[in-house]
């Protein structure tokens, strides 16, 4: 179970690499269904340090396209500032589908009656 976790780990790695390149590769949801991972495992990657890195790389770009003339923004424009404001909407909106995504899966597998 743990080493089919660190895939999922390495693959939403290379995705987030992916995304900042400008190429969405992965739809986390039909990735995971297609995996079949376990509630467990996806509630496993939810509280995990890479969902947690998301959640701060989401949270930068947020204040990046935000703007502001304090320090905190100065450092966010030098450090993405290369990206414009456009592609850097699409990247946060992705990397949010992936939280969003993970939360729903994780829903969806609760233990009980399916719905047909």
């Amino acid at each position: 179970m743990e080493n089919n976790l660190q895939e999922v780990y390495n693959d939403v790695e290379i995705a987030i690499d992916f995304a900042f390149n400008g190429k969405f590769v992965m739809k986390f949801y039909d990735y995971l269904k297609v995996r079949k991972t376990k509630r467990t495992e996806v509630e496993q990657f939810i509280s995990s340090a890479t969902a947690s890195e998301i959640t701060n790389l989401v949270d930068d770009l947020n204040d990046y396209l935000e703007g502001g003339s304090d320090e905190m923004h100065k450092q966010l424009r030098e450090g993405y500032g290369h990206i414009p404001k456009p592609e850097a909407r699409k990247i946060k909106n992705y990397l949010h589908g992936i939280l969003k995504d993970a939360q729903k899966y994780s829903h969806d597998r609760r233990p009980g009656r399916r719905k047909k």
